[in-house]
């Protein structure tokens, strides 16, 4: 480990609430370094059994259940999970010390590479993915980390120079940051995660840490069609982007007929063909403008942007093929955990289309869904903890064709007897997967599962 790192963290006192992932790849990290770690999580010893023997044989002390949040006050730093609310008393009290940090904050604070850094209401998986795939093909060395893929903080110590470090970035991982990546990209905002964040004002807010620290010499990608990231292009210090599917932009990349056309103070160049894009949807070709944009300012060729977009087939659970079975498609998109995703699921396909939707509130409206799902859908299944709610927004508009369900199991078999050939069965569930499932991966998992075995 970095002798630097090792005489910032030996012998501190460090106080590590939520024992998830990537908090345990940051005990890791920092017992290497000689701090002195607790360990908190709400669960029980029983339910985190499989981290216990691990985090006892590193010599962590642990507190667990209903106290987990005692005497925080008493260390000299506390790593929070993103998934801890810090609207917790205990929370916003160490937050006030000054004490308050995360595995992400720790990465930029130690990385000797400069970091790039991915946002938005949907789309950000892909386009980091977009983004890391282009700068490979270019030989540009690069890691991919933050919100997907393994803790970036068990490779920190190997960061030189000359990397590229990319990050996808939630609300949650932004919003105590106190710096931001040299360059910053958002996809769109849109409704999400108001049941932890209260309002739409103290989620934006969130977001906006991703370029508000930034510097002169750093960037921005925004995009042009959405009045809300538009308008954040106002408020920052270095050289703003943006991308447009609906007009051109004056430096930036957007959408004319089929072309893609990447324009600077150089002139033009057209880049690529929106019909030869590999992935499906006009939304895709949104998120591969602005990874075309952002790429290429971290080191991308052309030539290299223009063969992913050719060939990069999307990401697990993003509308993702699973199978077409007698003439029937198969499509798992279980990421789409809020109505803005399912929307632009729907407007994917010209196909009519059978629709499972449902699962846990995330306390959004789904009053433009349901015009969507009047446009777009054939016959409708629900299930989960929204499907009351989603089914009264549809029905207010007007007579549908839908169904209730207890499971996915039901819906998957429903939707099967209700399709015919040339149709789409589209898993979009517009909802979060917490009340039947671990995280949306295990949700479309299921649904993978529940379909190859028709």
């Amino acid at each position: 480990m970095r002798v630097d790192i090792k005489e910032e963290w030996n012998g501190k006192r460090v106080a590590v609430v939520g024992l998830g992932i990537s908090n345990l790849a940051l005990i890791r990290f920092l017992t290497v370094a000689g701090a002195q770690i607790s360990g908190r999580d709400q669960k029980t010893e029983e339910q985190l059994e499989r981290e216990i023997k691990e985090l006892r044989s590193l010599g962590v002390e642990l507190i667990l259940g209903q106290d987990y949040l005692r005497d925080l006050n008493k260390y000299d730093v506390v790593m929070v999970s993103p998934g801890v609310p810090k609207s917790l008393p205990q929370i916003k009290e160490v937050k006030r010390l000054g004490k308050l940090n995360s595995e992400i904050g720790l990465v930029f604070a130690h990385s000797q590479a400069p970091i790039y850094g991915i946002t938005g209401s949907s789309g950000k998986t892909t386009t980091t993915t977009l983004v890391g795939e282009m700068l490979k093909l270019s030989h540009v060395p690069v890691y991919v980390g933050g919100n997907i893929g393994k803790p970036l903080i068990t490779q920190l110590n190997n960061f030189i120079p000359q990397d590229r470090i990319v990050l996808e970035l939630s609300s949650f991982q932004l919003e105590d940051l106190s710096k931001s990546p040299h360059g910053a990209l958002v996809t769109n905002i849109a409704e999400n995660h108001l049941d932890i964040h209260g309002t739409m004002e103290n989620y934006v807010e969130s977001k906006k840490n991703i370029y508000l620290h930034q510097k002169a010499h750093d960037f921005l990608v925004l995009n042009n069609d959405d009045p809300l990231t538009r308008s954040m292009g106002e408020e920052v210090r270095g050289k703003v982007f943006y991308f447009s599917l609906e007009g051109k932009v004056q430096n930036g990349a957007y959408l004319s007929g089929d072309d893609l056309i990447y324009v600077d103070d150089f002139g033009e160049t057209i880049f690529g063909n929106g019909s030869k894009l590999a992935l499906p949807g006009r939304h895709n070709i949104a998120n591969f403008l602005a990874a075309a944009i952002f790429s290429r300012q971290a080191g991308a060729t052309w030539d290299a942007i223009k063969e992913v977009g050719e060939n990069f087939g999307g990401v697990a659970h993003r509308l993702e093929f699973v199978a077409e079975l007698d003439g029937v498609k198969y499509y798992n998109d279980s990421i789409a955990t809020t109505p803005d995703r399912t929307l632009a699921a729907l407007n994917s396909f010209n196909e009519p289309i059978i629709l499972i939707a449902g699962g846990s509130d995330k306390d959004l409206s789904y009053g433009v869904l349901a015009e969507g799902i009047h446009k777009c859908v054939k016959h409708l299944i629900l299930l989960g903890a929204t499907a009351s709610k989603i089914k009264s927004e549809v029905l207010n508009m007007g007579d549908f064709p839908l169904e209730q369900v207890n499971d996915l199991q039901e819906a998957v078999i429903l939707a099967n007897q209700l399709a015919n050939p040339g149709e789409i069965v589209l898993l979009s569930p517009a909802s979060a997967s917490y009340d039947q499932y671990k995280n949306f991966m295990q949700r479309g998992e299921h649904f993978r599962g529940l379909v190859q075995g028709l």
